[in-house]
């Protein structure tokens, strides 16, 4: 790696303290850049080089964040400007697919340990790095609150159900789980890897007779957050609750569905006011 781009990572790695997925964004996206000092003209190319590589334009937004977070530190008077995003209506489990997931009955450990981290991912919208790396001791039942170690070494506290504190307690109980250990581990007591939650919640949706939606981990969240959203919850708190850094992120994860629209508009159309 170039000598500039090395400063700018030990700094960020030792003044601002970055966690280490941060530096490997970071060394990702120095690899499109053609200099350490890039004209207004190569950064043009370099984002079609990214685009004729493949790349969508959430990839490139990804990437170019990294650069012109560089740019700005090195003084250069440059900077990449983001491309618009295609909108999307995040996907998410139906009603009933929840009911059969909340309803499965485990009897073995893995399932067991499976419906336990289905239950959490539902309850309280965590992400499932957050989920899988979970100690016992940061599960408080008394107050009914876990804490989450997020993105960037972000900790904060989110609230969970009565219904999961049922769970939660039956299963430290039942295997013994002591405060320092993790709570979701594998049979050696090592965090469980994201492929293998993700084989076994797909397992267990076609068990269970249907199809997993598309990014069926991530469809926990958007289910969390526009269940939320539904039941009348803010935007501002559910921002809070999912971690987020600003308010546009949370909005992504909230789109409504057309039923959601349908049945608000059944309520303020002027057309059913006037007739009726």
């Amino acid at each position: 790696m170039l000598p500039r781009f090395e400063q700018f990572i030990r700094e960020r790695q030792y003044l601002m303290n970055v966690s280490p997925a941060t530096v490997r964004w970071y060394t990702s996206a120095f690899n499109w850049l053609p200099s350490e000092s890039p004209t207004d003209e190569e950064l043009k190319a370099t984002v079609i080089r990214m685009r004729e590589k493949g790349l969508k334009a959430t990839g490139c937004n990804a990437a170019t964040r990294a650069l012109n977070a560089y740019l700005k530190w090195s003084g250069s008077p440059h900077h990449i400007k983001p491309m618009k995003e295609p909108q999307f209506i995040p996907p998410t489990f139906t009603d009933e697919q929840v009911k059969r997931l909340v309803g499965f009955c485990p009897k073995k450990l893995f399932e067991r340990r499976l419906h336990l981290t289905i239950l959490i991912l539902l309850d309280t919208g965590a992400r499932i790095s957050e989920v899988t790396g979970l100690q016992v001791h940061d599960i408080d039942l008394d107050n009914l609150l876990l804490t989450l170690n997020g993105k960037g070494r972000k900790q904060r506290k989110v609230p969970f159900s009565v219904e999961l504190r049922r769970a939660l307690y039956k299963y430290i109980r039942d295997f013994e789980k002591q405060p320092h250990q993790i709570l979701l581990s594998g049979k050696s007591g090592q965090r469980l890897g994201r492929c293998t939650v993700l084989c076994e919640v797909k397992r267990l949706c076609k068990r269970l007779g249907f199809e997993p939606p598309a990014r069926t981990l991530h469809a926990f969240r958007h289910t969390f957050a526009t269940a939320y959203l539904r039941r009348g919850g803010s935007t501002f708190h559910l921002q809070k609750s999912l971690g987020h850094s600003s308010l546009e992120m949370s909005r992504r994860y909230a789109n409504l569905t057309t039923e959601d629209l349908t049945a608000v508009h059944a309520k303020i159309s002027l057309l059913s006011a006037a007739i009726y």
